[in-house]
């Protein structure tokens, strides 16, 4: 898996647009962990300011400081969510040395961050219907630094070439998502609490799975 770099983002900025300073993203960023958890235990609808300010101890007049209303601060928590699960990506594949390598790598980075933030799937979902466009700029932020990585994967020789960089992307970002809902966010222990961290057993399937459907072929010989 190879992700746009999301350290290079521009630095978030106050309701007026004005740059925060360490103390005021410090604040932001409260904010916005208090409706994670409110949006993924309340759903859109049912979650209100007043709960998310309640969560982050802070007063309504401060939440208006950083943030318009509550489709705002949902739009920005999908895409603050979105960066970070792309920063967990981005720095468990550094310093792999093939590609196969690469994507296991980031496929790791991807579900330690959905164990540590299962909000992630129930905030997308309801991105759907609460903004459209929203949904679609987290897929395609993923989709884009990742069919980039598989073109230069494909030019170096690690990467069957027959394939379409952007079908496979999709198909292979999609397959991650799913196996992160099945053994992630399905899966219960005796006490009902979620698993701490994706089996190992279905990191190695997964990964001979990416290594089968990306391996560049080679044609027998004697046929053309």
């Amino acid at each position: 898996m190879s992700v746009a770099d999301p350290h290079t983002e521009p630095r978030p900025t106050s309701a007026s647009g004005k740059p925060l300073t360490s103390r005021g993203e410090a604040t932001r960023a409260r904010i916005l962990e208090a409706a994670e958890h409110v949006f993924a235990d309340l759903g859109y609808h049912e979650a209100s300011i007043v709960k998310i300010t309640e969560r982050a101890g802070i007063g309504l007049g401060t939440f208006y400081l950083y943030f318009d209303g509550k489709q705002q601060v949902f739009e920005e928590l999908v895409v603050d969510l979105n960066r970070r699960v792309r920063r967990s990506m981005s720095d468990a594949m550094a310093g792999a040395t093939d590609r196969i390598s690469a994507e296991r790598a980031g496929f790791e980075g991807f579900f330690r961050f959905t164990a540590a933030h299962p909000a992630l799937y129930r905030v997308v979902r309801e991105a759907e219907f609460v903004s459209p466009a929203t949904m679609r700029l987290h897929y395609t932020r993923i989709v884009e630094g990742y069919e980039a990585g598989l073109r230069a994967a494909q030019q170096a020789g690690d990467v069957d070439t027959a394939l379409d960089p952007e079908v496979t992307a999709w198909a292979l970002m999609g397959a991650g998502e799913l196996i992160g809902m099945r053994y992630l966010l399905w899966d219960r222990g005796a006490d009902g609490s979620a698993p701490a961290e994706m089996p190992a057993s279905v990191i190695d399937d997964m990964a001979r799975f990416i290594r089968n459907a990306l391996a560049p072929r080679t044609t027998p010989e004697g046929q053309s």
